[in-house]
């Protein structure tokens, strides 16, 4: 029975990293109707950056179910269990790869449920190939204006359906305004100016540039002692995101010579926690800028190591937010451009509300719960149809259907790991112990062998 009837929503997530986890959760979040009792089961797909239970925690939703899954279990479970919308948070390949596993298992059904994807932050790459591997899904979700109108010239210019691009916003985007350093909390209401870094696990991705912004930021501590200069991390040295980090700034930060400042720490949890004492966000070009720039909260896009595409910080051209160390040395605070803002979907308007799950947001999803919504209560809905089939590319979606043990039709493969049975404990172990040996083999093992190749 539809959730507008019932006035409950059975929402399943399949994510397969911290980030991607924290964007479906909050995104179903705000999906569902004002009213609606939402039921959020979560699958997390068995990977190198399945995330941890810290990582999980730390995103703050707390589903009514949680297992980790392959994506043929995922698959069965979605066969055999009656949800209203399936948000697929997962890589490009993983999303093409469930849109048509889903069109088989759900072959024959006219009452399907609603599948929704679409991107955790920033598009700054890959627009086409991203977008093409997400074509099927009911809902694409896009996380601003500027997006949703490249997302609809991309489906159109090859041909394909565009109805199915949705505007919205970062779900994450929320949390109280900027009010300078005033904290009724602290003693005689105020607290030490704040700076704060957010780094990120892949950009830049070599030594020598994450030695220099982690060099550069500490000289910003010992330069402002009256300051409390932050360097916000992701991950623990161990565990993995949504992108290889080969080089944990904290490793660096331990060969330092000279020490770290007394002003100067280490920051793990949720970044929305620490944008609440952040009077400065300094970043490389981190989805943390647009979180920072919706509460108006002073914001840098670093531009020591170039604007470049493959740092990504050239998305923020026209900004107002683009400075380097040296300015923020002498002083410096950047005034953002309202119109870019507006076009990147941060500070939307509307009265915020809170749900569970955390988070507060206005009138930025109410067109994707429309839609939702609508069709949640339609009688039947019409197979999921990818703009990739065997005919439309067929050198190309094979392969990615194999990575997940799918055939061209959607089917298991022959041989493909059964989907039909809990893996026993030995099982469970020896997949904890390869993923261990991966993760060492990425931040240990492979940098060493990179820098011989180099010589």
């Amino acid at each position: 029975m539809p959730a507008s009837a019932t006035n409950s929503l059975r929402v399943a997530v399949l994510a397969d990293s911290d980030t991607r986890w924290k964007w479906g959760a909050l995104t179903a979040s705000r999906l569902a109707p004002e009213d609606a009792d939402i039921r959020l089961d979560g699958f997390l797909l068995r990977g190198r950056a399945t995330p941890t239970a810290r990582q999980l925690q730390e995103v703050g939703v707390r589903p009514a179910a949680l297992r980790e899954v392959t994506g043929l279990e995922f698959l069965r479970a979605m066969k055999e269990a009656a949800y209203d919308i399936v948000l697929l948070s997962l890589v490009g390949g993983g999303v093409q790869a469930m849109l048509h596993g889903l069109r088989r298992v759900w072959d024959g059904r006219t009452k399907r449920p609603v599948v929704v994807t679409g991107y955790v932050g920033v598009v700054y790459e890959k627009l086409a190939d991203g977008l093409l591997l997400r074509h099927g899904a009911d809902l694409v979700l896009a996380n601003s204006r500027q997006d949703a109108d490249r997302f609809r010239a991309v489906y159109e210019g090859v041909g394909a359906d565009a109805s199915s691009v949705t505007e919205v916003a970062l779900p994450f985007l929320g949390g109280r305004p900027y009010a300078g350093t005033e904290d009724p909390s602290a003693e005689e209401g105020r607290r030490p100016y704040t700076v704060v870094f957010a780094v990120q696990p892949s950009v830049p991705d070599n030594r020598r540039d994450r030695t220099y912004l982690l060099n550069r930021l500490v000289q910003h501590a010992r330069l402002h002692p009256d300051r409390q200069v932050l360097l916000k991390l992701r991950s623990k040295p161990g565990e993995h995101t949504t992108h290889i980090e080969e080089l944990p700034y904290q490793k660096l930060a331990e060969k330092l010579p000279g020490g770290l400042p007394a002003n100067f720490r280490l920051a793990y949890g949720n970044m929305g926690e620490v944008l609440d004492t952040t009077d400065l966000l300094v970043t490389v070009s981190s989805t943390a800028a647009l979180e920072s720039l919706h509460r108006r909260i002073p914001t840098v896009v670093l531009t020591d190591l170039g604007i470049r595409e493959t740092l990504g910080n050239h998305h923020f051209v026209g900004s107002g937010c683009l400075a380097s160390w040296d300015q923020l040395d002498a002083g410096y605070e950047p005034a953002p451009d309202p119109e870019w803002v507006a076009r990147q979907g941060v500070v939307t308007g509307g009265t915020s509300r809170t749900k569970s799950g955390g988070g507060s947001y206005g009138t930025a999803f109410d067109t994707a719960r429309t839609r939702v919504a609508k069709l949640v209560a339609a009688p039947e809905l019409p197979p999921l149809a990818p703009y990739y089939t065997p005919v439309t590319a067929p050198g190309y979606l094979p392969g990615i259907l194999a990575r997940h043990h799918l055939g061209p039709d959607g089917t298991p493969l022959p041989g493909a790991p059964a989907a039909d049975r809990q893996a026993g404990p030995v099982r469970q172990i020896v997949r904890r112990a390869a993923r261990g040996a991966y993760r060492h083999g990425v931040q240990r093992v492979a940098p060493v062998i990179r820098r011989m190749g180099e010589l």
